[in-house]
């Protein structure tokens, strides 16, 4: 199906409320789903919507084996998706949703690829603060990948804590632990090392693969670089709380 094509019909279904449209269901390769997800993207950005950057998905070889992938993902993140630490969200406004700790990366200079190597990345990066990465089950993305994609890879909003500049040079972030609570009740505590890609190859990865489609990491955009775990189920009434220790921490409720 040509990208502009489904790419209406997505960006027409989801106005409905209704996503993974049944004409779309295993139609697309990867590289299709990429044109049909920024097809979607200038959509969004016709109707007034901003874009804020980037996310990345799939950044562990255990996720990667659940989604029969060998290779990790990527998506964007709108402004109007983007919320400050402590924020409380609508439970009854997202389906299903679930959440991701991860660190978000703050650009202040262009990256186009391709070539661009985590050197070129490091000298990139402006800051990185904690961050959630708060996923919508809009429809079953470990049967069908690239239509997940096409339908940015879950993404529903993001929380973003205080961010840490200039960027840390000197720390090691397979060293980063991220402590997850959930009404005050430690459900999840993981060295980076231990459950993540290096973010920076990560980066460089990202440049390089939007450089296929005509995009580029540009200045002042974010970067979410994939989850230190699974996603977590949220609930209704839940606090949830992730300390980055060195970086820092961040929190939202679902009220």
């Amino acid at each position: 199906m040509d990208p502009q094509d489904a790419g209406k019909l997505l960006w027409e279904s989801a106005q409905k409320g209704l996503y993974y449209p049944y004409a779309l269901q295993g139609k697309l390769k990867l590289d299709e789903a990429y044109r049909v997800q920024l097809e979607v993207l200038g959509r969004a950005l016709a109707t007034g919507e901003k874009q804020a950057g980037w996310k990345i998905g799939l950044t562990a070889d255990a996720v990667r084996a659940l989604f029969k992938s060998d290779t990790a993902v990527h998506g964007y993140l709108l402004r109007s998706n983007g919320f400050p630490t402590g924020h409380t969200f609508d439970f009854d406004q997202v389906l299903a949703p679930s959440v991701e700790s991860e660190l978000c990366f703050l650009v202040r200079k262009d990256l186009h690829g391709p070539g661009v190597t985590a050197a070129d990345v490091l000298e990139a990066l402006e800051g990185v603060c904690p961050a959630f990465e708060i996923l919508e089950r809009r429809g079953d993305m470990a049967t069908d990948l690239p239509l997940g994609v096409a339908d940015n890879v879950s993404q529903w909003a993001y929380v973003l804590g205080q961010a840490v500049t200039p960027y840390p040079r000197a720390q090691e972030l397979g060293e980063v632990r991220a402590e997850v609570r959930c009404n005050g009740q430690v459900v999840a505590s993981v060295l980076g090392k231990d459950a993540i890609d290096n973010q920076i190859q990560s980066i460089a990865w990202l440049a390089n693969s939007l450089a296929r489609f005509g995009h580029a990491l540009e200045a002042g955009q974010l970067v979410l670089s994939g989850s230190f775990h699974r996603p977590l189920p949220i609930a209704k009434g839940d606090r949830w709380e992730t300390r980055f220790t060195p970086l820092g921490s961040v929190t939202a409720q679902f009220a």
